[in-house]
Parts: structure tokens; sequence; C-alpha cells
């Protein structure tokens, strides 16, 4: 073998090393999906942020693999079922899972 044909070799298999380290696996996201994750929870945060029934700052997105975690203390479960529904029309939500409490139950 040549020495160019050696060089080749080596630069393929660092290729391959490169792309198998951003390939998702069954428990992480790839770079991808990261990215689109972090989309979504900006396109809801920014949903939030207009509508006048929630309160952002009240309430946290997580996104994982298209599926949606909202937490937080909002004022009323009406407030808390108007997120989940905006939550739910962005595109790319797969799953929303609501998490959140209504203060209004904590007072009782």
């Amino acid at each position: 073998m040549n020495l160019s044909y050696r060089i080749h070799l080596i630069l393929l298999g660092v290729v391959l090393a490169v792309l198998s380290a951003c390939a998702p696996s069954g428990t992480q996201r790839g770079t991808g999906e990261y990215i689109d994750d972090a989309a979504i929870t900006t396109r809801i945060k920014a949903a939030f942020a207009t509508d006048p029934e929630v309160k952002a700052h009240d309430v946290q997105v997580e996104t994982y693999k298209g599926t949606v975690q909202l937490s937080g203390f909002v004022e009323s479960p009406e407030s808390a079922a108007r997120a989940a529904q905006i939550a739910r029309g962005i595109p790319g939500v797969r799953e929303v899972r609501n998490a959140m409490v209504a203060k209004e139950k904590l007072r009782q």
C-alpha cells in the first residue's frame, strides 16, 4: 500500500467516527433532534408570551424528541388547559405532558 492510500483510509475512518458520534441512539438525541426540540420550546414560549391567559414566566417548557413537558404553578386550571392547548398547536409537537399545578387548588 502506498502512503496516499493509507492517508485516505485514515481520513475515511475519522469521518465515519465523527458521523457516528452525532447519530442518535435510543436514549439520546442526535444533533438534529436537539435543534428541533430547542426550536419547539422556543415557539411554545413565544406563543405563551403573546397569549393573555397564560403567564409565560409561570410555565416551564422542556422538549425531548417532540414530547413537551409543561410544569410550574399557574393561576387557574383554565390557564393550565390553555397552555397545553397552545403547546399542542405548535408544529413538531408529538405529545404534551401537563404537570402544571393551579395556585387556586393550593389555597384550598
